[in-house]
């Protein structure tokens, strides 16, 4: 067996949890061919994390905020790094192992642990200011609206706690399948709301006051005869517009977009993603099952182009920089893809290691973290 349908194969059992057995890849991965490299990425600085994501390869992103990047280890290590110069501000190492995404917000960082705990840290130096239970392993990134701290844990529980002090407002729970997609999907939470999907296919708005929900509705529904097949997960975080919008993907269902103050369809298309889909301007992108990059138009949901060029190559959500789409791979690439064409026009690659956290950016500026801890700043560079 070559090498990248080995590390697919592992790749997909990583994905899944309660299964057991061998997991054969439906996509293996296309090789990089030439492309007319119309970029560059220029490496600016680079920082190793800690150990990286580990062995489960968790979820780990980073965060920006107040000029620095926010990044951690799967063992407890916490650094504040400059986003300019890579300079460190400060580095810390908890006493218990982080599996979830970070969040940076109002002075505050938040994260989630293997042993269900959420902790928040201080920006300017590390402290932990306060540290609360919840009920189960925590993977999405906690989500902050002005006073709560929504955090959803892979059991399908979903807890809000007061920013302030960690303590326990509110608990909604939901039905798990038996088999699921590693990981949970991230609640979209503004104000009045959370918006939350789960891995029984459903998608519920949970009135941030109680906890109680609003609507709740079935996004994806089970087929097939074996588990794999029946997953439904809604591992993505929905995507929420000023105008009242809301985009939601889901595992071996659909991309919809929904209105969000009733739940009503506006347009849905037969796609299998587990990755957040990203908004920008009138257009809709999103990376499928298959790592193939979709452009949609937002409002009627018809396809402007696609590209299967990275087919099978287990791609990040999508980023956006300069007009570009951002995407890193299994073998550590970072792509970037013309938003208005679909064209491939620039690539470098950080380590060997792969890229399975969705990059940051900012302007021209790209930071992508592997999973060995790696972490570099590049800018974008047009060619003459």
């Amino acid at each position: 067996m070559k090498m990248p349908t080995l590390v697919t194969a592992v790749a997909l059992a990583g994905l899944l949890a309660g299964c057991a057995g061998k997991v054969e890849p439906q996509y293996p991965p296309k090789e990089l061919t030439r492309i007319d490299e119309r970029v560059t990425l220029d490496s600016v600085w680079s920082q190793r994390v800690g150990k990286g994501l580990g062995r489960a390869g968790y979820p780990i992103s980073a965060a920006r905020a107040q000029g620095a990047i926010f990044a951690a280890d799967a063992r407890g290590h916490v650094r504040a790094i400059e986003a300019e110069d890579g300079d460190t501000r400060w580095s810390i190492d908890l006493d218990t192992p982080i599996s979830s995404g970070l969040t940076a917000v109002a002075g505050q960082v938040y994260l989630g642990t293997r042993n269900g705990e959420v902790l928040a840290l201080d920006q300017s130096d590390g402290d932990v200011a306060w540290r609360a239970r919840v009920s189960s392993e925590v993977l999405a990134a906690p989500q902050a609206s002005s006073q709560l701290l929504i955090v959803q844990s892979v059991d399908g529980t979903v807890t809000a706690l007061d920013r302030a002090s960690g303590s326990e407002r509110w608990v909604y729970t939901s039905s798990q399948p038996a088999l699921t997609l590693r990981g949970t999907g991230t609640p979209q939470v503004i104000e009045p709301v959370s918006f939350v999907g789960f891995a029984n296919g459903r998608l519920a708005t949970l009135d941030n006051r109680s906890g109680q929900p609003l609507w709740e509705m079935r996004v994806a529904v089970p087929k097939g005869r074996s588990e794999v097949d029946r997953l439904v997960d809604l591992a993505g975080q929905p995507v929420l517009t000023p105008d009242g919008r809301l985009y939601v993907t889901s595992y071996n269902g659909r991309l919809m977009a929904l209105e969000a103050t009733s739940g009503e369809v506006l347009w849905e298309r037969e796609q299998s993603s587990y990755l957040t889909p990203l908004l920008v301007g009138d257009y809709l992108f999103t990376v499928n099952e298959a790592s193939h990059i979709l452009a949609l138009d937002a409002m009627s949901g018809d396809i402007a182009w696609q590209n299967d060029k990275l087919e099978g190559r287990w791609l990040t959500a999508p980023a956006f920089a300069d007009g570009k789409l951002v995407v890193g791979d299994f073998e550590g690439y970072v792509h970037l893809i013309e938003a208005r064409g679909g064209d491939i026009v620039g690539r470098t690659r950080v380590d060997g290691s792969g890229i399975s956290v969705r990059p940051l950016t900012e302007g021209r500026r790209v930071y992508a973290q592997a999973n060995d801890g790696s972490l570099e700043a590049l800018q974008i560079r047009e060619n003459q």
